[in-house]
């Protein structure tokens, strides 16, 4: 019983630290679409720290914004959460959709800036077979 107890607690351990790492910003490579049902594009390729060090952001919040009663909270980030837990797939009042979101937030600084990917498939990169 004791072996079955430590191979489980083990189990648990490596999940754990496996889970946290597929989360980590620093690693991330793309833009997760888990939260859409039947997605009709890849997942945004996006380097996060890559990202942030070319485009110059240091300040979390740039992109990581949070709200509570409808008011942006400054100096408050939501980097330690999905944006799929504030945006769903359907805009709510003041909340635009989760698809929304990010085209507003990518696509509109890549505009701002006159600098990034701005078309579809420059961020949605198809890997041929």
């Amino acid at each position: 019983m004791r072996t079955i107890t430590l191979i489980a607690m083990s189990l648990l351990a490596v999940s754990v630290l496996a889970i946290g790492t597929a989360w980590s910003q620093e690693d991330m490579t793309v833009v997760a679409n888990t939260a859409f049902n039947s997605p009709q594009r890849p997942p945004s390729v996006f380097v996060h720290d890559a990202h942030n060090r070319n485009a110059g952001i240091s300040d979390c919040t740039y992109c990581h914004h949070y709200y509570e009663d409808g008011k942006l909270v400054k100096n408050m980030s939501s980097e330690n959460q999905r944006c799929a837990g504030c945006h769903g797939l359907k805009a709510s009042g003041n909340t635009p959709s989760l698809r929304e979101a990010f085209h507003t937030r990518c696509i509109g600084c890549h505009k701002k800036e006159n600098k990034g990917p701005v078309m579809c498939g420059e961020c949605h990169v198809r890997k041929d077979s």
